[in-house]
């Protein structure tokens, strides 16, 4: 929508990137997505390349808030997304046009793509209308009133199994 490609940030990407190892000589920090752009750190003496540490584990990805050297082994951008709590639709559409992408029909994708996108907006035409939300029952307010009240830092061990209780009786007053 911008009028650029890809290519285009990538390449100003690297231009920058260049530029500043080469002419400014400059100590700093330069965040990208580009994958493509770690290649550098192989070519130009004084670059570093470093990542966040990943870790795998029960079918997720848990980012461990620690930086080392190297470069990301693939592409979590999938699994931020989610994090960032993307509707599953569109995380599923975005899985398909991924692999699709990757499979080498980069030239070839971005046609077949548009062409599948009625498609897709026909099906999301298709499920039901959601239905207005029902009204919040007149006790559920008096339940999140005494939980925002709560201090759970300072209830004892006792005081908090109370606090439960109470809550969970708030929940039956229907």
């Amino acid at each position: 929508g911008r009028g650029t490609s890809t290519y285009d940030g990538l390449s100003l990407a690297w231009a920058v990137v260049e530029h500043l190892h080469e002419a400014n000589r400059c100590r700093g920090l330069f965040a990208t997505h580009y994958h493509e752009l770690t290649a550098l750190a192989a070519r130009l003496a004084a670059l570093g390349a470093y990542t966040v540490r990943v870790k795998e584990w029960q079918g997720d990805v848990v980012f461990l808030h620690e930086v080392m050297a190297g470069t990301a082994d693939r592409s979590y951008g999938l699994h931020v997304a989610r994090l960032a709590g993307l509707p599953h639709a569109v995380l599923a559409r975005a899985q398909e046009v991924l692999e699709k992408l990757e499979a080498g029909e980069a030239r070839a994708a971005p046609a077949e793509i548009a062409e599948d996108l009625p498609l897709f907006r026909a099906s999301l035409r298709n499920r039901p209308a959601a239905q207005a939300p029902a009204a919040i029952p007149p006790h559920l307010f008096a339940l999140a009133d005494r939980l925002a009240a709560a201090r759970p830092d300072d209830l004892s061990p006792r005081a908090a199994l109370e606090l439960l209780y109470e809550l969970k009786a708030l929940t039956r007053d229907s």
